[in-house]
């Protein structure tokens, strides 16, 4: 349970940077601060020797590769129980888990309100093991 809290985790920070970068080509930038990033090209630099490679980046880059706009996906991410399982270990052991339940808290978000990121997470989750967003 706590490998998912941590998938969860790395899974956020991964949609969060993307958003980052997506954004900077947005209309609340000032003009000459707006950059259109291609962001199919930065994961495949990223995935190439990056520090931050991983598996879940080269589902990153094979969601951006057939789709950059990820248009394909509502950005509704679900969550299977596991990562909830691991903040509440952390609360009895009184451990703090800072990153996992902000993931974990971004999920219960996007299932109101959509980002560039929601729609990346969304793509991974079908990447890795077919989950098909629910219908809302």
């Amino acid at each position: 349970m706590v490998h998912n809290g941590i998938e969860y985790g790395l899974m956020q920070a991964y949609a969060e940077g993307f958003d980052i970068l997506k954004g900077k080509s947005g209309e609340h930038v000032v003009e000459e601060e707006r950059f259109d990033i291609n962001l199919t090209d930065v994961a495949e630099v990223w995935r190439r020797g990056s520090v931050i490679s991983s598996w879940l980046l080269d589902l990153s880059a094979i969601a951006l590769a057939k789709d950059g706009t990820l248009e394909g996906f509502s950005g509704s991410v679900a969550d299977s129980g596991e990562g909830q399982w691991t903040i509440d270990a952390a609360m009895e052991e009184k451990v703090p888990a800072n990153v996992l339940s902000a993931a974990l808290y971004a999920r219960y978000r996007s299932r109101v309100e959509h980002t560039f990121g929601d729609k990346l997470l969304s793509a991974m989750r079908y990447g890795f093991g077919g989950h098909v967003e629910m219908p809302q």
